[in-house]
């Protein structure tokens, strides 16, 4: 890909805090739950006075694009950086510094360039990392909550409070996923078909229940793939779909999407403490008892991974989605 080697040299200023004036640069693509077009630069940078010294930048482009029920998100990141959010953070949990952001409005798209952070990410996370980052998070929104730092009221594009109750909606309404779990050809075993039809049963009750939960400021993508653990920190990336939400949405994401399946129930019973602990810290919330993560991975995740099995033909990823929702059936009968 082609760098403006103008625009590299000024994120490259901010980044050393001294003097570029030249740098090369390679690129190469970085993958991960991102919609964006994000590469690793890499390259030595020279300083007036002839120090030359090794880079690694990260850049990130996103080109507009829409998403059900929340259409400025693809934008968001560039607008959630441009704000004073980032004074928010701990040095415990943060997202990379960023030491450039340019919209281009004629062609719907902007650049940021991003602090590289490596670390252990994805499924190499291990269960300590889990429970660390699920308690950093309960301190981050606890503060946030308790707090109220005139920054959050002046964030106008946040994805809105009922975008979980909604999406699931959604889902409901669609028949090829509501009719196949009730339907003779469905092939889930019997305790996780009641389990999904169990939730659309009491649906508006949970619902209720959880609208009574403290509003938080949510990432809204708090998975493995945006998790960078580091030098004992955490860093989140992917910040496009934040927004406001019930405390506990991005637990559940945490412990079911796409995560270590073989230890879920095993991350559901240490992350959900380890996130109230954090949260109450800060600000008073009502005994972990009367939680709903495990309903809002029903909600969330449960017609996703019926539509995700009802698409493939790998025969091994059909087994990994039941397989899944039968870890969440396990979570019912053992209290976080």
């Amino acid at each position: 890909m082609n760098i403006n080697p103008q625009t590299l040299i000024y994120a490259l200023n901010r980044k050393f805090r001294k003097d570029i004036i030249s740098a090369d640069s390679q690129t190469m693509p970085l993958h991960g739950g991102t919609v964006g077009n994000v590469h690793l630069v890499t390259g030595i940078a020279e300083t007036a006075v002839g120090d030359k010294m090794p880079y690694r930048i990260v850049l990130k482009i996103q080109k507009k694009w829409e998403r059900f029920n929340d259409p400025d998100s693809w934008r968001r990141e560039y607008d959630l950086y441009a704000s004073d959010l980032g004074a928010t953070f701990s040095d415990a949990l943060r997202w990379p510094t960023c030491y450039h952001a340019k919209m281009n409005t004629e062609e719907d798209e902007f650049q940021l360039w991003l602090e590289y952070i490596d670390g252990v990410t994805g499924l190499d996370l291990t269960g300590d990392m889990y429970e660390q980052a699920a308690l950093e998070l309960g301190r981050f929104q606890g503060k946030l909550y308790a707090e109220q730092p005139a920054v959050l009221q002046s964030l106008t594009n946040l994805s809105h409070a009922d975008l979980m109750k909604n999406t699931y909606l959604h889902y409901r309404s669609w028949p090829l996923v509501y009719d196949y779990i009730r339907s003779e050809d469905c092939e889930f075993p019997q305790h996780v078909r009641q389990m999904l039809i169990d939730i659309d049963v009491h649906a508006d009750e949970i619902l209720a229940r959880i609208e009574k939960l403290p509003l938080v400021l949510c990432h809204r993508d708090f998975w493995v793939t945006n998790l960078i653990y580091a030098d004992g920190k955490i860093a989140l990336i992917d910040w496009d779909t934040s927004g406001w939400g019930y405390l506990g949405e991005d637990i559940a994401s945490l412990i079911a999407d796409e995560a270590d399946i073989d230890h879920m129930v095993e991350y559901y019973q240490r992350c959900v403490p380890a996130y109230y602990k954090g949260f109450s810290e800060y600000a008073t919330v009502s005994p972990v008892a009367d939680h709903c993560v495990y309903e809002m991975i029903l909600l969330i995740f449960g017609y996703r991974l019926v539509e995700g099995y009802l698409h493939t033909e790998d025969d091994n990823e059909k087994t990994k989605l039941v397989y899944t929702l039968q870890k969440i059936y396990e979570m019912k009968n053992s209290p976080a």
